[in-house]
């Protein structure tokens, strides 16, 4: 029968695949994570994420100057906080003159037209390791939230555009929202985590902060009571619906690669944008496997990236964000 329709015609060479490609990756697809100690002169690589550094606020500068030299506009700041400093309820988050505060300004400083985004939970603050202000062995959840507001209004002040809430307390986004709207920060965006799982993938990340949950008796071991169940789905919708009737601008969907149908439900579903977060396990396992010659470092970074974004990933928040760009740009 002619006309034959032959769907390989469309692969017979680079030029025509570029061609007809449906899924492009660009520079402005991504958000690149920092992390930031305190000192001076600190480019420390993290252990189980190689090739992926803590900086102190002088060296940040020039790394803030080479993603935008690469054409990364948009990052996003994680703090590793001295053990000295750490509570149980945050105190430090709240020092206008903290890590946090001062890593925004030196960006903004730096960079003004940088898009900074900052994590707001409380783990990294914390002497025990969790997002929350733990009482009488349990995660409270409505405390924990006034404070995440405070600490939004926080980085507001110092410069921060978007605050990017990660603990997953039951009603945070409106609590920061309001407080924003009542402070006069009404063009602060936030990014909310709204999908985000109890995962096995987060080892390295809390290795780079020190912010694993500690093991002592009558403490919660694990962030299972607020973080979801990586066994469902449809909560996964109901949370980002949530989120976004309580003032989210930007929702994620974190992890990236075990959660691809999460990710395409949720774009599906709603009218904001949707970020997803391939995160510090997802980049040691592909680093890990490539220096041992078991896989192509840049081929299968690349294929993760793209389904990502094929997903319906509108935002990708990667360590590979860097390797990415230069492979792109030869």
């Amino acid at each position: 029968m002619y006309p034959l329709r032959r769907n390989r015609r469309l692969r017979t060479n680079e030029a025509i695949r570029s061609l007809v490609r449906e899924t492009i990756i660009t520079p402005n697809d991504f958000l690149v994570p920092l992390f930031v100690v305190e000192g001076q002169g600190i480019k420390d690589e993290i252990p189980s994420m190689p090739n992926y550094y803590r900086y102190s606020l002088d060296l940040l500068e020039n790394e803030i100057k080479e993603l935008w030299n690469l054409g990364l506009k948009s990052v996003l700041l994680f703090v590793k906080v001295p053990d000295n400093l750490k509570d149980n309820k945050g105190a430090e988050a709240l020092n206008p003159n903290g890590l946090m505060q001062r890593a925004i300004k030196t960006v903004k400083s730096v960079c003004p037209d940088m898009l900074v985004m900052t994590d707001v939970a409380l783990d990294p603050y914390s002497a025990y390791g969790h997002d929350g202000i733990i009482e009488n062995g349990q995660i409270v959840n409505d405390k924990t939230s006034h404070f995440l507001a405070e600490m939004s209004i926080s980085h507001a002040q110092a410069g921060a555009d978007f605050v990017a809430p990660s603990d997953m307390m039951d009603g945070r986004i409106l609590t920061i929202r309001e407080a924003l709207e009542d402070e006069g920060f009404t063009n602060t965006g936030i990014m909310s985590y709204s999908a985000k799982y109890a995962s096995s993938f987060y080892g390295p990340f809390r290795d780079a902060l020190d912010s694993a949950p500690v093991d002592l008796q009558d403490i919660p071991k694990d962030k299972k009571t607020y973080q979801m169940d990586y066994g469902n789905r449809i909560e996964a919708i109901r949370e980002t619906e949530m989120d976004i009737d309580e003032g989210a601008d930007i929702v994620m969907v974190k992890p990236g690669l075990c959660y691809l149908d999460i990710v395409r439900d949720i774009k599906n579903a709603v009218d904001v944008p949707v970020a997803v977060y391939q995160v510090s396990g997802e980049y040691a396992m592909i680093k890990a496997a490539s220096e041992k010659g078991w896989l192509d470092h840049d081929a299968v970074m690349m294929e993760q990236i793209t389904a990502i974004k094929r997903a319906g990933g509108d935002i990708i928040a990667s360590y590979f964000a860097k390797d990415v760009v230069k492979l792109l740009n030869g």
